[in-house]
C-alpha cells in the first residue's frame, strides 16, 4: 500500500516535527474549525468484498464503503456490526490489506453467544480533502475531525448562523443505516473501530451517537485537541460555556485504545490526556500501551514526547514513532473485539458492560 512506503511515511515524520497550526484562530467558531475544504471524492476498490455506493452527501460528493459480511448473517441470526475507519492517507482497502480483521470475520465471539460466531465489517471510504496536519499532509484522504457538529439531528442554528451536519458523519450515518436496513445486523452491538485520523473519528463519531455501543481503536490522537489544530475544544456533556468546548451526545461511551509508547506526534502522551476527558465525562476507559515489539507495557515513552497536547522535535524520536505506527497491532486486535463483545447497548439504549 502507498501510504505504508518510505516517501508517504515521511509525511508522518514531518507531522510528527511540526508545530505549525494552519488554520486561522480567528476562523475557530461554536465547533471548532470551518468543515474541510473536499478535494476530490475516492472510490475504493473492495478487495474480496462488496463496494456501496455512490450516495451522494450535503456536499454533492459521491460516497463509498466497502462491506465484509459472513453468509450466515441473517434477520433470525443478526451479527454484530463493526466499522472500520482508515487512517489518513490511506483508503478503506486498508481494513483488508493492512489489518487482520478479516481473518475474524466467520468466528470471532463478538455477539456473547458461541451459536453467533462473527460479525459484519463495514468500511466507509473518506474524501480527500484539506487537513489540520502539516505538509505535505495539509491534503489527502482521511476524516474530518477538526469540525465537530455532529448533532444527532443535523443541522444546528447558532445565532444567525445555521451550520450543518459534518458530512462524514453523516456518511458513516448513511452506510451503517443502508447495511442495517434488511434485519442482518444486533443494533444492540454496533462498534466504531479505526487507525491514526480513522481512529478518532470513531471516538468523535461514537461520542456523539447513543447507537454506537463501544469504540475500540489503535493510535489516535484525540479528535477535539491534538497540535497544529488551530482550533482545539474541550468536550462536555451540558451546553457549552463558549467556542472552547463542545457538546458530545453519548458521553458515557465505552472505550478502548491500543497505542504505542512511542509513537509519532506525541500521541502516547495526547492519549493518556485525552482518556481522563472521556473518565470525566462518565464513559468507560480501558487502555492498553504497547512496546516497539507489541507488547504490553506500563508508560508512555518521554522520549518520543510527553505533551498532553501532542507534538514532537526530536527527529531520532520520530523515526521509531513513525515506525510503529504504520503497523496495525495484530496481536490485540482479539482484545479489541472481545471488548466490543462485553460491551452491548443495554434494552433502553444505554451502553452496557459485561465487566472489564
Amino acid at each position: 500500500m502507498a501510504w505504508r512506503r518510505w516517501p508517504v511515511a515521511a509525511v508522518w515524520l514531518i507531522w510528527a516535527l511540526s508545530g505549525v497550526a494552519w488554520a486561522a484562530a480567528d476562523a475557530c467558531g461554536p465547533f471548532g474549525n470551518p468543515p474541510a475544504r473536499i478535494i476530490k471524492s475516492v472510490r475504493p476498490n473492495c478487495p474480496n468484498g462488496v463496494r456501496l455506493g455512490p450516495w451522494s452527501d450535503a456536499d454533492g460528493t459521491p460516497r463509498y464503503a466497502c462491506l465484509y459480511a459472513p453468509q450466515r448473517a441473517s434477520p433470525s441470526q443478526p451479527l454484530p456490526l463493526v466499522v472500520y475507519l482508515h487512517p489518513s492517507l490511506a483508503t478503506a482497502d486498508s481494513a483488508q490489506n493492512a489489518t487482520n480483521l478479516p481473518g475474524f470475520l466467520q468466528t470471532a465471539n463478538v455477539s456473547d453467544d458461541s451459536a453467533r460466531p462473527g460479525f459484519i465489517l463495514l468500511a466507509p471510504q473518506g474524501r480527500d480533502t484539506t487537513h489540520q496536519y502539516a505538509w505535505p499532509d495539509r491534503t489527502g484522504t482521511g476524516w474530518d475531525i477538526w469540525y465537530r457538529q455532529l448533532n444527532p439531528g443535523g443541522a444546528v442554528k447558532v445565532g444567525d448562523r445555521i451550520y450543518g451536519e459534518n458530512v462524514d458523519a453523516a456518511t458513516i450515518d448513511h452506510f451503517i443505516a443502508a447495511v442495517a436496513a434488511d434485519g442482518k445486523v444486533d443494533r444492540n452491538r454496533i462498534y466504531l473501530t479505526g487507525w491514526s485520523n480513522g481512529g478518532s473519528m470513531a471516538y468523535l463519531y461514537g461520542l456523539n451517537r447513543p447507537a454506537v455501543a463501544a469504540v475500540g481503536v489503535y493510535s489516535s490522537p484525540s479528535p477535539f485537541q491534538m497540535k497544529p489544530d488551530a482550533c482545539p475544544q474541550a468536550p462536555v456533556a451540558a451546553h457549552p460555556a463558549d467556542d472552547r468546548e463542545v457538546r458530545v451526545y453519548n458521553p458515557a461511551l465505552a472505550a478502548y485504545q491500543v497505542h504505542n509508547s512511542c509513537d509519532i506526534a506525541g500521541i502516547c502522551p495526547n492519549v493518556l490526556f485525552f482518556e481522563r476527558q472521556l473518565t470525566a465525562l462518565g464513559g468507560k476507559d480501558r487502555d492498553t500501551i504497547i512496546d516497539r515489539n507489541q507488547r504490553a507495557t506500563p508508560a508512555c515513552d518521554a522520549f518520543c514526547g510527553s505533551d498532553p497536547g501532542g507534538g514532537l522535535r526530536n527527529p531520532l524520536a520520530a523515526m521509531f514513532g513513525m515506525a510503529h505506527h504504520l503497523r496495525w497491532p495484530r496481536p490485540w486486535t482479539a482484545a479489541m473485539l472481545d471488548f466490543f463483545r462485553r460491551h452491548p447497548l443495554k434494552p433502553n439504549g444505554r451502553a452496557g458492560s459485561r465487566g472489564d
